[in-house]
């Protein structure tokens, strides 16, 4: 699961600097035509995505893209359209120029291709991982009994945090990770943080797929509406803030 430290406030701030850093523009011509697509590769990724995933893809604030879980689920699909179309509600920005960003299909394509590079088939020792993506919404209350059973030994009854790591139910985090990283917080985990995949959040019994899911549901289940702000925003009747003098109903 989810280590302490994972993304703390000055964490979420260097993923947005580093995601809004500079880029290259496109290419005069292929890369890999001329036969030097690996370091292509390593300056483009050095100037777009070292910032948040570290230096040769791990030890960065973000997910680990060296580890063997992710690249063993993740296709080069899903890898281009996180990179393309970035990740909504997160730091995650959205590097193709059709989306407001600064990369071309080419590069988008080298950078695919150099994260591919990274994955080691035997590292996982034969284990097959839960599918990338969910086929359907879990259920909430097998979450809880997922998240107890699997989970609460590291991050605390309820995910509020414990002796060997912290709240995975902080409004803050939640706020900055979108559903799909939750499930690939659970199945890849964070090895450079000591954060177990998902065979050894019970260990002798990996999460099963529908299991995965349903702990991830019940994570979702967490979120509140408005993070951060000491009391709801009332639903039916106006009040005052700064942005709103006259009490307007909203």
């Amino acid at each position: 699961m989810i280590k302490r430290g994972t993304l703390s406030a000055a964490a979420a701030a260097a993923l947005l600097v580093g995601c809004s850093g500079p880029s290259w523009g496109p290419l005069a011509s292929s890369p890999l035509e001329r036969g030097d697509g690996a370091s292509v590769f390593q300056s483009l990724f050095a100037r777009n995505c070292a910032a948040c995933h570290g230096r040769e893809g791990r030890g960065g604030a973000a997910l680990s893209l060296r580890n063997p879980a992710y690249l063993a689920m993740a296709d080069d699909g899903a890898i281009r359209k996180a990179i393309s179309q970035g990740v909504p509600g997160t730091p995650m920005p959205a590097f193709a120029t059709s989306a407001g960003g600064d990369l071309s299909d080419e590069q988008i394509s080298i950078l695919v291709l150099g994260i591919r590079s990274w994955a080691d088939p035997g590292a996982l020792a034969g284990a097959r991982t839960p599918p990338y993506a969910a086929s359907n919404p879990g259920s909430v209350r097998r979450g809880a009994d997922v998240f107890s059973a699997a989970c609460a030994s590291c991050h605390g009854l309820g995910g509020q945090g414990g002796a060997r790591a912290g709240s995975v139910v902080d409004p803050s985090f939640l706020a900055l990770i979108s559903d799909q990283g939750l499930r690939v917080a659970v199945i890849a985990g964070r090895p450079e943080l000591g954060a177990p995949d998902w065979r050894g959040d019970r260990p002798g019994r990996p999460l099963s797929n529908r299991e995965v899911t349903d702990v991830v549901a019940w994570l979702q289940s967490r979120r509140v509406r408005y993070p951060g702000a000491p009391y709801p925003r009332p639903a039916s009747r106006g009040f005052h803030d700064e942005n709103n003098k006259e009490g307007v109903k909203r």
